[in-house]
């Protein structure tokens, strides 16, 4: 499936999925607002990811609670090396300008700008194997599945790395361009963000849940 048939695939899901639904998107909003209680958006985000079709009811709240909660713990997990190098590079070029302001003015700046630059790219390689470690998550309901190292890296494999890192790149910058589009409509932009968060959580888990079916079930 290409980048236009998942985008196309991942729309109708998610207008089944709400468009007529009403009380179900306006329970949706109320729960993506609220601290704690959003990790059950998170926790629907995981049963669209096992590939349900068309889209799963919103029910069970304690397990979709429980889902949320270990998918955010999972993420965590997975950004673990990304916070160390980050403390490891940039807090030593904070630490070494503090205690050497003098000697270490332009190298310090230099040493945070490569340490920053560093850690960036190993959250992005993070975040890589976070996401396929989410779906294997949700489709083997296994906590462990989710850091099978070997597994992920195969998948990506099938998937293949550039198409992969192409796809999330283009969902990434049409979801950023629809929040900034309604972010600087006046007055009322922030509202028309708050309801179409569902919509583009929803949309962005299919079109994951496809990406990841497009190298076979696993």
């Amino acid at each position: 499936m290409g980048i236009g048939d998942n985008f196309g695939e991942s729309f109708e899901y998610t207008k089944e999925a709400l468009v007529g639904k009403w009380v179900r998107w306006i329970l949706l909003i109320i729960i993506s607002i609220i601290p704690i209680v959003n990790f059950i958006l998170y926790g629907y985000t995981i049963r669209v990811l096992r590939g349900i079709k068309p889209a799963p009811e919103l029910e069970d709240y304690v397990q979709l609670f429980i889902d949320g909660l270990l998918y955010m713990v999972i993420s965590i997990i997975w950004m673990i090396p990304a916070i160390i190098v980050g403390m490891i590079l940039v807090g030593g070029s904070v630490i070494a300008m503090v205690s050497a302001p003098d000697t270490m003015g332009l190298a310090g700046v230099a040493g945070m700008g490569i340490g920053l630059l560093v850690t960036f790219i190993v959250a992005i390689l993070c975040s890589l194997f976070a996401t396929i470690g989410i779906v294997r998550f949700a489709r083997t309901e296994k906590f462990g599945e989710a850091f099978a190292f070997g597994e992920i890296k195969d998948k990506i494999g099938d998937i293949g790395w550039v198409n992969y890192i192409i796809a999330l790149i283009v969902l990434g910058i049409v979801v950023s361009i629809i929040y900034f589009v309604l972010a600087i409509i006046p007055i009322i932009g922030w509202l028309f963000m708050f309801i179409a968060m569902p919509f583009l959580v929803i949309f962005s888990s299919r079109y994951i849940c496809n990406l990841y079916d497009s190298a076979g079930t696993a």
